[in-house]
């Protein structure tokens, strides 16, 4: 599985970015794509994610509201679109994929950290101005 993200870059308060990942060798079978971002001097934390199999979303609550995540299952390809941004969304953004759909639900709809996802992106910055 192989895993790449696009779309990142620098952006004032309040404008909008739209990330991309594109997943290659996941053709079949059902699965999760999530977005995970790391700030300078914080832990790596879920942001969204998007099941394959039902269409079923989640997002943190930091970013309800603001960001919108969709799949084009046909492509391969996961949109994050990202609005209002603020600075503290400055981060580096990590797409993730779970082969077996086994997250995506629930409180807890990510793993701590990313542990248990079963491949990433090299990431993509995102830096928001104040």
């Amino acid at each position: 599985v192989q895993l790449v993200e696009s779309g990142g870059g620098l952006v004032q308060a309040g404008g909008s970015l739209r990330l991309s990942c594109a997943a290659s060798g996941v053709s079949f079978g059902d699965y999760v794509i999530a977005w995970f971002r790391q700030a300078p001097g914080k832990e790596r934390e879920g942001v969204s994610c998007i099941s394959s199999k039902d269409g079923r979303t989640n997002y943190a609550d930091s970013v309800k509201g603001r960001f919108s995540i969709s799949s084009d299952n046909a492509k391969n390809t996961v949109v994050l679109q990202m609005n209002s941004l603020k600075p503290e969304d400055t981060a580096v953004y990590y797409c993730a994929i779970d082969v077996l759909d086994q997250f995506c639900s629930g409180r807890d709809f990510l793993p701590h950290l990313g542990y248990g996802m079963d491949g990433w992106g090299k990431g993509t910055l995102v830096t928001v101005s104040s």
